[in-house]
């Protein structure tokens, strides 16, 4: 087998969506399963929808991703440029070729002329008018015109597009590795535009060019680009090049949460999740599309959730670093339907993935939040605060929001918790408690429960009695994690000052 060459090639029209992080995984860790390489090309040459600093987004994105290219506008490598607004002078040849051999032609209809033809079309009951082996012997193309008057309208410097000339009633099959023999009568595809009147080439011929000359083996792209795969295949073969056609691989959609329809970024915005890999910037309106990696969460877990989005392993196994990816990843294990984008099971992994990380690290993390909110504390203290509440976070951030009372006393006392467990003679109890607390030499975890317990059993008191006060008093909550962790990590003093003041304050 030759050499494994995949490609990921966005357009800089916009943010890069979820889908199209995903496309670029999947290239990935099938290049690299396979021993292969990947390439990034910019695909640029619709100028009209160019939008500024997207090129730099995504190049950012992907290695945010940890997704790294063999190949691209950054790395170089030896099939450049890889950018098509560079690789213009390309592919003029290619389309000219093309018409001298009678699989295409020069076509100058203008947009009025165009439009005319549909309402025609139209107007005898066909529902969907194209331009096609039907309607070009009535249009300004070089097929209808005389060769005189085609030699007269290009010296006269008349603006042109050149078309695929499309056979009648040819079948034109194609075998997808994920979705099986695909078959398509040319009698349902039009005559497509290779060429445009700018000078630059459609994606239908600059990706079969591109992927011709930068030797690309497999095609792996989104699902949207299936009904055009047939137009790519002619093109291989009118371009003489379909014994190195690359094997196709479509994938499916991402779909909304309730399965109806494409995932898109208003589905984000009114459900409340990122559908960007990192925060966007909107250069005309400013507006802020919000991002994975802004919002807290690993890396490694979004990478986790997205390669579910399509594909799964085989086996119960949810959880895989990006090398565990690449060792179980094979397109034969990607499904044809859609895969619904759950933000729930999302959430989930970033849980997985923040409970098997260290305290250390995680400290050093909440360290930066810490500081950015004017606190500060010893690191230790601060592994240990991680050690208690990981298993109830999701995010870092988590820890902050809902730990702040390791940082400070609490100012306030969760209302609910106060009118259904702070009784009449919950001053009383709270009061003798913190006396003998105050008497322990060794302020531990343990000593602390098992004095509490004490306190309980010789005044016959059942836990529900207690803690809930004992608890608000320390945190101003009505849960969390374990109380007598909390006590022995705030230290005697600290506990036994917060008792004082809740007693003070709630009473």
């Amino acid at each position: 087998m030759s050499e494994v060459r995949v490609r990921f090639a966005p357009s800089p029209t916009g943010p890069l969506h979820i889908g199209g992080v995903r496309t670029a995984l999947y290239n990935y860790l099938f290049a690299k399963n396979k021993g292969g390489k990947i390439i990034l090309r910019i695909e640029d040459t619709d100028q009209s929808r160019f939008i500024e600093g997207a090129e730099q987004y995504i190049i950012k994105s992907l290695k945010w991703c940890g997704i790294e290219f063999d190949e691209s506008i950054v790395d170089g490598g030896n099939y450049g440029p890889y950018k098509q607004s560079e690789r213009k002078e390309l592919y003029l040849p290619y389309a000219e070729q093309l018409v001298k051999d009678d699989f295409a032609y020069y076509a100058f209809d203008t947009t009025e002329e165009l439009l005319a033809m549909r309402e025609r079309m139209k107007a005898a009951g066909v529902p969907s008018p194209q331009y096609n082996s039907v309607t070009r012997t009535t249009m300004q193309n070089s097929l209808a015109l005389s060769e005189d008057e085609v030699q007269m309208r290009m010296d006269a410097g008349e603006t042109y597009v050149i078309r695929i000339k499309m056979p009648r009633n040819e079948e034109i099959k194609l075998n997808d590795i994920i979705r099986g023999w695909v078959v398509v009568n040319t009698n349902n595809m039009d005559d497509k535009v290779i060429f445009k009147s700018d000078g630059l080439p459609t994606y239908h011929l600059a990706n079969v060019v591109d992927d011709y000359m930068m030797k690309i083996s497999h095609v792996i792209r989104g699902e949207e680009w299936l009904p055009s795969a047939p137009l790519h295949v002619l093109l291989y073969r009118y371009l003489g090049w379909e014994d190195s056609m690359p094997k196709f691989a479509h994938l499916p959609l991402i779909l909304k949460p309730d399965g109806n329809g494409k995932l898109s970024k208003r589905d984000g915005d009114k459900l409340g999740f990122p559908v960007f890999p990192t925060q966007w910037v909107n250069p005309e309106t400013k507006e802020i599309s919000s991002g994975y990696k802004e919002s807290g969460y690993n890396v490694e877990a979004f990478i986790n959730m997205l390669s579910f989005l399509g594909w799964n392993p085989g086996t119960t196994q949810e959880i895989f670093s990006m090398q565990g990816l690449i060792d179980a990843f094979s397109l034969e294990r990607v499904g044809r339907a859609g895969a619904k984008f759950d933000f729930d099971k999302t959430r989930w992994f970033n849980q997985q993935y923040l409970r098997s990380k260290s305290k250390e690290k995680l400290a050093q993390e909440l360290q930066i939040i810490l500081k950015e909110n004017g606190v500060e504390a010893e690191d230790n203290f601060v592994e240990t605060v991680c050690d208690q509440l990981k298993e109830r976070a999701t995010f870092v951030k988590d820890m902050w929001e809902e730990g702040k009372y390791y940082f400070s006393a609490p100012t306030n006392y969760d209302e609910k918790t106060i009118r259904k467990k702070w009784k009449e003679d919950t001053p009383k109890y709270v009061s003798e408690l913190k006396a003998k607390l105050a008497d322990l030499s060794d302020f531990s975890s343990e000593n602390i429960e098992i004095e509490f317990k004490k306190y309980l059993e010789e005044n016959e008191l059942g836990m529900g009695i207690l803690l809930p006060a004992f608890r608000v008093c320390l945190t101003g909550l009505g849960m969390g994690p374990s109380l007598f962790d909390i006590a022995s990590l705030l230290g005697k003093e600290e506990t036994i000052k917060r008792m004082e003041t809740a007693l003070e304050k709630i009473n």
